[in-house]
């Protein structure tokens, strides 16, 4: 073990057990101590989930960039354990950026990564450099391997940038061989993903490039993830400065999905149709993996990149993961489900039905920071607006509004005390199902996840309201009728 991880696992040891249970999310991952970003080697191995993350113990914000490693039985319940990466090599002491993982035939687990170093320029100055490393290890300890880096800028295709080469997703092929793909800048800036291949998870070739953005849906594609669901292949990419397209697509950094055909003699992925993955505030760098029962469920980092600049003073941590989610396709969707295993952690069930709402209302039972919450609103030309305000008290509140003359969800947390000038509304067009708008509301402690219609559309908030504010209220500009399930939720 290196000097500077023994330093960084130390380190995350005596500050990371100074944090209380209390201070952090109940079921969602944050870091033992210091930063968070975007969610590494999500993977299954020897009867544990693995989840790797971006990670700098030694502050709350982006530096210096570690691997911080969880493990979990059931993907709710997170153990700690010793970071598994630090930056100590010459190829990647600027960093070990995002990567994945994979177990290898022999039995090893194997942490694919970009390793980032820098050149100097004529002119003196100085730019990163990424290349693609991996480590091998028993799920608790890994060691680089010796001939490190595995992929350089003599394994890009004519005119792509040896400066933005980063994020492989690696997963076994049915023909045996290991691939993966990796985030790409080709000659004109704006994005591509590459395909790469393997027979031992050590020695890669470029297969193709995979998909092209064309200058259309931002710049760089980074954490790309490529798979097959229900019969559909999908790719999913983390744009960089993406144009906002109406309520559909949003500005800056944004996730969306681009779902079509792999041509498996070719090697080409022809898309279909495009959809953003989440449509909140707070959703970048997802991840998926294939669980030992055959679902496809995918995590991503909770947190927006403008947003991260302004951490709350005297935090300890900061940054956190959504909640699992198991994903399906159906009726030329994505669907998002919270993974089935958190309704082994419901409590105290309140049920109302049909209620009618005009003035703010109170229902009895139905408060809380740590609950799954279920609201269905009839749609009717009986009211102008309705509203659901959560995490409420005389100061604080964060606002979810439906104006069903618009079609448009609304989300507003300007009161839920991150007190910075910085993204807090977003408006969704959301049309009603079946004469119905259906929330599914996931809350803990620090976040709010939306699942909307069953999960053909998802929205995700962070939040910073204290604890004391748990109370819940439902409001209507008018009559509307809803009925509503909450469950409180204890871990």
């Amino acid at each position: 073990m290196s000097k500077m991880l023994e330093k960084a696992r130390k380190y995350e040891d005596e500050q990371g057990k100074q944090i209380k249970a209390e201070d952090r999310p109940a079921f969602h991952v944050s870091p033992y101590v210091g930063w968070m970003n975007d969610p590494n080697g999500f993977s299954y191995y020897q009867g544990e989930y693995h989840l790797f993350y971006q990670y700098n113990p030694y502050d709350t914000h982006w530096d210096s960039m570690h691997w911080g490693h969880v493990v979990s039985k059931d993907l709710l319940h997170w153990e700690y354990l010793p970071a598994a990466l630090a930056p100590d090599e010459d190829y990647d002491k600027m960093g070990c950026f995002s990567g994945s993982a994979i177990e290898l035939d022999d039995g090893r687990q194997l942490l694919m990564y970009t390793a980032v170093d820098h050149e100097t320029l004529e002119d003196g100055s100085k730019r990163d450099i990424q290349t693609q490393a991996v480590a091998v290890g028993d799920g608790r300890d890994y060691v680089k391997y010796e001939k490190n880096p595995v992929l350089t800028e003599k394994d890009l295709p004519e005119g792509a940038s040896k400066v933005d080469f980063r994020d492989p997703k690696i997963w076994k092929g049915k023909d045996g061989n290991f691939y993966c793909v990796i985030g790409s800048r080709p000659a004109d800036g704006s994005g591509q993903i590459l395909l790469y291949r393997s027979a031992n998870g050590f020695d890669w070739e470029f297969v193709s490039i995979l998909a092209e953005n064309k200058k259309r849906f931002g710049k760089m594609w980074e954490c790309p993830d490529f798979y097959e669901v229900d019969g559909k292949h999908v790719l999913v990419v983390s744009p960089m400065a993406m144009m906002p397209e109406g309520l559909k697509f949003h500005v800056g950094h944004s996730v969306i999905y681009l779902t079509g055909t792999y041509d498996k003699e070719t090697h080409k992925f022809v898309r279909e149709d495009v959809q953003p993955l989440d449509s909140g505030i707070d959703f970048y760098a997802p991840q998926s993996m294939q669980t030992p029962d055959g679902r496809r469920v995918m995590i991503a980092w909770m947190q927006a990149w403008p947003n991260s600049k302004f951490v709350p003073d005297g935090v300890k941590y900061f940054g956190q993961m959504t909640l699992p989610r198991e994903i399906n396709y159906r009726n030329g969707k994505l669907i998002q489900q919270p993974v089935r295993e958190i309704e082994n952690y419901r409590g105290e069930y309140v049920h109302y039905e049909n209620v009618e709402i005009s003035d703010e209302t109170v229902l009895n039972g139905v408060d809380g920071r740590v609950l799954d919450m279920t609201v269905k609103l009839k749609v009717t030309d009986a009211f102008k607006k309705f509203t659901i305000k959560l995490a409420a008290d005389e100061t604080y509140d964060s606002t979810i509004t439906y104006d069903p003359v618009r079609e448009v969800l609304s989300l507003d947390r300007s009161r839920s005390g991150y007190m910075y000038d910085i993204l807090h509304k977003r408006d969704i067009q959301v049309k009603p199902a079946g004469g119905e708008v259906t929330l599914r509301i996931l809350m803990d402690r620090f976040s709010v996840e939306i699942f909307i219609n069953d999960g053909s559309q998802t929205a995700t908030m962070v939040l910073f309201t204290p604890q004391e504010a748990d109370n819940i209220s439902f409001a209507a500009d008018g009559k509307a009728k809803i009925s509503v399930e909450k469950y409180t939720l204890t871990f």
